[in-house]
Parts: structure tokens; C-alpha cells; sequence
């Protein structure tokens, strides 16, 4: 926890409500989100036992297993949920953008790109548990399923994988968006329960964010958000609901699982749609509609796979494609970390107290300064920035302005408070600087030496030539019976 962070938690104690961490919002929030709130049955780690889902806030979709133990029931509700979530994506796939690639070919690209919300992380990981036990399933042969079952179980995938890559939005958890943006006075643990944090950050009028907290604690004001239920309520009213369907399975007694379950599911439903609305009320970081770009790619590259008949994704990646993974995991980490701090102030202010960055006022400018001679000159303007900042970086290393994109400089000097900085980049081609390019005396500046100009990761070897070291070459991955097999965890 950062040292603003802790000062912001602190001073939500002492106000009694939920304190901004950031000045605007660093996640997507789509037109039409899809929410998503499913529940399983205890002591099983992925048998689902119901799942409220949709678009519309008035008018969501109850989908129930009366006995989440009947495989059957099991794919029916998969099937189910197919109905509502395959056609939601399939509504993203049709409009697409010709987008021009610097030395290669145009390619195409989906104009949006489908957007899910679930209530916690634990949710999250949940729907890639439904994944895996769905998407190896078929349509024919022994165990056969609908066919929409195996295809949601890649979309399920799909989403669940790219939860994990920093900066993504195609799967969003609302306890971890809310936490990204407001600091409550309770620990981190406790801002899971999303009822607690909306407590917190929203609370009713007349009451303090604490005492809205406390409330949210009780299980039958705010159930939990999922996907585990509240103990008391399986023993009391899910377990004898669901007895009475296996003595009768009738209609009956599916309408008494399904109301017991609607009592769960509700109350966060309303949650989550006050989630999305208190996330729009921020406005957007100016670098947020640059990794949805990105998830629009991912998501068009998923939807021509799917096209081309590629097989559903492997029970587990390899040597070459785990490393690659994980390099592309900390690299998205590291650059997302950078746009948010370029994006926010307050972000920014963190790596001020650290001094790897600093803002103060131009107080000198040579904006024709030149090195070299003849046809090796170069333009390399220098500027002095007085600060009060404790800086901590040394001549000679490279910075950049989060108010300036492509922007580059180089320390040259600093001293007591003055820095003088050697502008590199963002100057224009001419023999001169282009008009603003080079901050003016008396202009307010900050300088940060996070760049979001990482280098790629080192060369990998192709699968076929991975070293017996990591378990030699691969063979080639068909999806076979086993995995149609592969029972529900």
C-alpha cells in the first residue's frame, strides 16, 4: 500500500465515506455490459447452481440447477446460459474497421468488443472453471451435450484468460474496479464483499460509509455476492428445496429452488448495476481507449479462430507458450502501470514522493540548442524546470512527459532544486522545434522516468525445438475422448 493510499484509508475512517485515489477512470466501461453472477454449490469447485445474467437492469435471467449433482441439469443450465451469451457476442463479430498497419498489411478489426461483469475475482475465476469443464464437450459420440455448450466453454475461457492481463476490460470484477478508484476504511479483505465497499463509497443518505458496512455484513440484508452462498441459507432453505425436487421432481419444485435462489442473486444484481453507474460517472483516462483497442484486437483474433476451426484451448500451455505468456503478462503489467501514472495526478504524485518523477515551472528555455556539426547536427533543445521535489534521478537518464506523447528529454543536470533537461524526442523533423513542442518559461511541467517504451522479450525457440530441459518437443494437441470425459471439478 502506498503512502497516499494509507493517508486516503485513514482519512475514510475519519469522514466516514469512501476517499478517490484517482482523478479519473483507468478501466473501459462498455455501452452494454453484460452482468454476470453466478453461484455454485458448496464443497464443489466448479458445479454450478445458478446464474443471473444480462443486459437489461430490469429484466434478468434466472438460470438454476435444481440439483447441481445431475450432469444432466448441469448442461442444461450450460446450455442455458449459451442462449444469453453467444448471442451477445455474436452482436460484436458482424461490424468490423479496416486498420492500416505500418510496413504490412491492413487487417480487420471489430468495431466493439463484448464486455463482462462479474462481482468479485472469486466469480472471475469461477467462470474459467465453467470454461474448462465445457468447452472439451461434444455433440455427438459417448456424453453428448448441445452443441452451443462446447463453444461457450471457449468463450468462457477466452474471458476468463484475459481477466488476468493488466489493463484489460473484457472481463471485469466490480470489487476490483471500485477498489481501483476509491480507498475505503476497511482492510482489502473486507472490500471484497462488494456490498460492503458500495457501503462504503455510496453510502445511504444520513448513514456513514461504516455503518453501511456493518449492515452489508448480514447475510440476510445482502447475501454474498457469489459464488459461494451463505452457510445458514444452504442448510435452512437451498438444502430442503433442493430434497424436495429429488423426491418430486416436479415444476413445483423447481419454482422453490428457483425463488429460494432468486432471494441470493438479486440484491447483487442491483449492486452491480450501481457499480457500472458510479463508474461512469468518471471521467475516462485519455490512455483507457488505447487497451481497449487492444481488447478489441484479442477478441477479433479469438472470433477468426473460432472461424477457422481451431480446437478449443489446451488443458495446459507448454514450455515455449507459458513462457511466452508470462513475458506478455509482465510486460502489459509493467506498461499499464505507466499509462495509469501518465493518465492520473494523483498516481503520478506517488512517484513524486519517490523521485522518480518531479513537476515544477520552466524557468529557462534554448530552444535552438544543436549538437554536432554539419550534416550530423541535431536539434536538442535544452529547458531548466525548477521543483521542490525530491528528485532522485541522475544525468543521463531518460525521461518523459505524461503531458507531451512521444515526448522524450535527458537529464543534464541537477542541482538545488533545478533541472536541466536535454530534449531528445517529440520535436518535429525541421531544423526547428515545432510550435509547443518545447516547454516556455513559466509553463507548469512534470518529468517521470517511467516510459512506456519497453523492449520487447528475447527471442523464443519454436515448440518443436523446446529442450529436453522442459519436457522436449511437443506433440501435437487433439482434443481427444478423455477430454470429452473431464467431469465437472
Amino acid at each position: 500500500m502506498s503512502a497516499l493510499t494509507a493517508l486516503a484509508r485513514l482519512r475514510a475512517v475519519r469522514d466516514g465515506v469512501a476517499q478517490r485515489i484517482t482523478t479519473v477512470r483507468h478501466c473501459h466501461i462498455s455501452d452494454q455490459p453484460l452482468v454476470l453472477i453466478p453461484l455454485k454449490l458448496a464443497g464443489e469447485a466448479a458445479a454450478p447452481l445458478a446464474a443471473m445474467v444480462g443486459t437489461d437492469p430490469g429484466h434478468p435471467r434466472l438460470l438454476v440447477v435444481p440439483q447441481p449433482r445431475n450432469r444432466d441439469l448441469r448442461f442444461a443450465f450450460a446450455a442455458g446460459l449459451a442462449e444469453v451469451l453467444l448471442p451477445y457476442i455474436e452482436g460484436f463479430e458482424k461490424s468490423t474497421e479496416t486498420v492500416e498497419r505500418r510496413g504490412g498489411e491492413p487487417y480487420e478489426r471489430c468495431l466493439d468488443a463484448p464486455q463482462i461483469l462479474v462481482p468479485n475475482r472469486s466469480a472471475a475465476a469461477f467462470t474459467g472453471l465453467l470454461g474448462r469443464s465445457t468447452r472439451f464437450r461434444r455433440a455427438e459420440g459417448p456424453y453428448p451435450v448441445h452443441p452451443s455448450v462446447p463453444l461457450l466453454g471457449r468463450w468462457l475461457t477466452y474471458f476468463a484468460d484475459r481477466s488476468q492481463q493488466p489493463g484489460s476490460s473484457v472481463l471485469l470484477a466490480a470489487t476490483e474496479a471500485l477498489s481501483l478508484h476509491w480507498a475505503t476504511g476497511q482492510s482489502s479483505l473486507e472490500d471484497a464483499n462488494l456490498a460492503a465497499l458500495l457501503g462504503w463509497i455510496d453510502p445511504p443518505p444520513g448513514m456513514s460509509g461504516h455503518r453501511a458496512a456493518e449492515e452489508a455484513e448480514d447475510p440476510l440484508l445482502w447475501p454474498p455476492a457469489g459464488p459461494t452462498t451463505d452457510p445458514g441459507f444452504d442448510n435452512e432453505v437451498l438444502a430442503p428445496a433442493i430434497r424436495a425436487y429429488e423426491e418430486a421432481p416436479t415444476d413445483r419444485a423447481v419454482d422453490r429452488v428457483s425463488q429460494a435462489l432468486r432471494t441470493q442473486l438479486d440484491p447483487t444484481w442491483r449492486l452491480m448495476w450501481r457499480t457500472v453507474d458510479l463508474l461512469r460517472s468518471l471521467p475516462e483516462g485519455s490512455r483507457v481507449k488505447d487497451r481497449w483497442e487492444i481488447d478489441r484486437g484479442s477478441f477479433t483474433r479469438f472470433v477468426e479462430r473460432i472461424a477457422e476451426g481451431s480446437p478449443p484451448q489446451a488443458r495446459r500451455d507448454g514450455a515455449v507458450s507459458a513462457a511466452a505468456r508470462l513475458a506478455g503478462l509482465e510486460r502489459a503489467r509493467a506498461s499499464y502501470d505507466v499509462q495509469r501514472a501518465h493518465d492520473d495526478p494523483l498516481l503520478m504524485a506517488e512517484y513524486r514522493l519517490t523521485g522518480e518523477a518531479f513537476a515544477g515551472t520552466v524557468i529557462a528555455a534554448d530552444p535552438e540548442h544543436s549538437e554536432g556539426e554539419g550534416r550530423s547536427r541535431k536539434l536538442r533543445p535544452l529547458i531548466t524546470v525548477r521543483t521542490g521535489d525530491p528528485v532522485r534521478l541522475t544525468p543521463g537518464t531518460t525521461v518523459g512527459s505524461p503531458d507531451r506523447r512521444g515526448h522524450a528529454a535527458e537529464i543534464v543536470e541537477a542541482v538545488d532544486g533545478e533541472i536541466t533537461l536535454k530534449i531528445t524526442k517529440g520535436m518535429g523533423r525541421g531544423r526547428t522545434p515545432a510550435p509547443g513542442s518545447v516547454p516556455e518559461p513559466g509553463e507548469r511541467v512534470s518529468y517521470t522516468s517511467l516510459m512506456d517504451d519497453f523492449q520487447s522479450s528475447a527471442a523464443l525457440p519454436d515448440p518443436e525445438q523446446t529442450p529436453w530441459t522442459h519436457g522436449g518437443p511437443p506433440e501435437e494437441y487433439e482434443p481427444g475422448d478423455d477430454d470429452a470425459q473431464e467431469e465437472w471439478l
